[in-house]
Parts: C-alpha cells; sequence; structure tokens
C-alpha cells in the first residue's frame, strides 16, 4: 500500500509538472478514495505548498488581482507580442470585430493592418486612439463610465449597445482560464460587459498567455464551452492543452 509520503510527493511532483492536480485524477492514479487525497492537499496547504480549490489544487495561488495595465504592459512581452501576430491572422475579409481591453489584447491591436474594410468595436480607449489613423478602419468606440486600471469603458451604457448589433469575431484579453470555472477577468464589471461582447458575437476568440492557465478572476466571463478559439504561447502545459482540445475548443499555440 502506498504510503502517506509517497502520495505527498506523487501530489507534489504532477503540481510542479502540470501545474494543477484534480482529486479524482489523483485518486484514481494512487488506487485510494478522494476523501484521502482531500485531507492530503489540506495537511499540504497548511504547510504552504499548494493551494486548494474546489476539486483539485494548484501550486500556484489560483486567484488573480486587478493589476494596472501599465504593470501589465510589462510582463510577458514578447509572448504577447506573438499571440498578438498568430491572433491577427484570424481577422477575414470586410470582418466586424469586437476588441476588448487589456495588454494582450492592446498588442493585438498594434498589429492590425488591414487592407479590406474592416468595423472595430471597442470598449478600449487606447485601442480606438490606436487605430483612428488606419486606413479601411472603421472604429467604433463605446461610451460609459472610464475604469482607470484597463482605460476601457464599463456600465450598463456600455453593454446596452450590444442589444442590437451582431459581429463576426470578438477578441478578448482575460486574466484567467480554469478547467472548472471557465474564462474569467478580475473586475465583476468589466466581466459582465465582456459576456454581453460574447454573446454579440459568432465566434468567440481568447488571447491569453500561458500563466492564465489554472487562474481565477473575481468575476465569471463564461464557461470554456462558449469559447471558440484559444490563443496562447508555448508554456501551456500538457494536461491544459488536453483540457482545452476536449472542451472543442481550438487552441493555437504561438
Amino acid at each position: 500500500m502506498i504510503s502517506i509520503a509517497e502520495r505527498h510527493k506523487f501530489i507534489i511532483d504532477t503540481l510542479r509538472k502540470e501545474g494543477f492536480i484534480k482529486v479524482t485524477d489523483a485518486a484514481i492514479a494512487l488506487n485510494v478514495t478522494t476523501a484521502t487525497i482531500r485531507n492530503d492537499l489540506k495537511f499540504l496547504e497548511a504547510k504552504k505548498l499548494l493551494f486548494r480549490t474546489h476539486g483539485s489544487a494548484s501550486i500556484i495561488n489560483p486567484h488573480t488581482i486587478d493589476l494596472n495595465l501599465t504593470e501589465k504592459e510589462k510582463i510577458k512581452i514578447a509572448e504577447k507580442r506573438k499571440i498578438a501576430e498568430a491572433a491577427y491572422k484570424l481577422i477575414e475579409k470586410n470582418d466586424s470585430i469586437i476588441v476588448g481591453a487589456g495588454s494582450t489584447v492592446f498588442a493585438f491591436a498594434e498589429q492590425i493592418k488591414p487592407v479590406d474594410e474592416l468595423t472595430v468595436v471597442t470598449a478600449s480607449l487606447k485601442v480606438s486612439i490606436l487605430l483612428n489613423d488606419l486606413v479601411n478602419t472603421n472604429i467604433i468606440q463605446l461610451g460609459g463610465t472610464i475604469r482607470k486600471n484597463s482605460l476601457s469603458v464599463i456600465g450598463d451604457y456600455t453593454s446596452s449597445f450590444f442589444d442590437g448589433v451582431s459581429c463576426s469575431k470578438v477578441f478578448l484579453g482575460v486574466d484567467g482560464i480554469d478547467a472548472d470555472f471557465g474564462i474569467t477577468n478580475s473586475n465583476i464589471d468589466e466581466a459582465l460587459l465582456n459576456k454581453r461582447m460574447i454573446d454579440a458575437s459568432l465566434k468567440t476568440i481568447i488571447l491569453a498567455d500561458s500563466s492564465k492557465f489554472g487562474k481565477r478572476g473575481f468575476g465569471r466571463i463564461c464557461g470554456l464551452d462558449r469559447v471558440d478559439v484559444i490563443v496562447t504561447d508555448s508554456g501551456i502545459t500538457e494536461a491544459m492543452v488536453e483540457i482545452v482540445e476536449n472542451a472543442g475548443i481550438e487552441l493555437v499555440i504561438t
């Protein structure tokens, strides 16, 4: 019979390799009950070796904080640029797209150089200013209350715009992608606006560097079932690749 020390080593080794572990998977692999694994996770959390969530555990704190856009722009710069370049290739001739807010989405906007007509609906003030001088580009800047942390607009007035429009694609940056909790943002108002953007789009494209996987923001945008494409970098773990692909999501790894 496997010892407690061996169970703990298996859990920690899996966390270091994959970034997270599910209670049910660990129980099956170690041939013990889920109650035993939960007790193991509780013990290891008390030792500050992991963070427990519902039905799983993470090697790092899964809960994100609402960083200022200026701070976000200094993180994972190279990865965001590659993600942006790959995401731009998803824009088609005469497209009408919705662009959210955030540092990865702004990097995406920097890649936009349309040859044909392109309509861009955005909540981001920085995106609107950046794209304003481009030819063949029609910019619709959403109105509303300015959220200083993201330099974007939010609120009921902002969301009401999507009552009467339909766009081909929405490109969103997110703060967390969790197998159980779904796609999240650290700000609840921005999360609600992102959900309205998804409802008004035929295809949902998430732009997120690999550090966002296994994380949870305060505001839930939607489940993985509402996502069509995720563009990320090569730092994504094999376990997360499997989860994303099993959810029927097209995964683009840069």
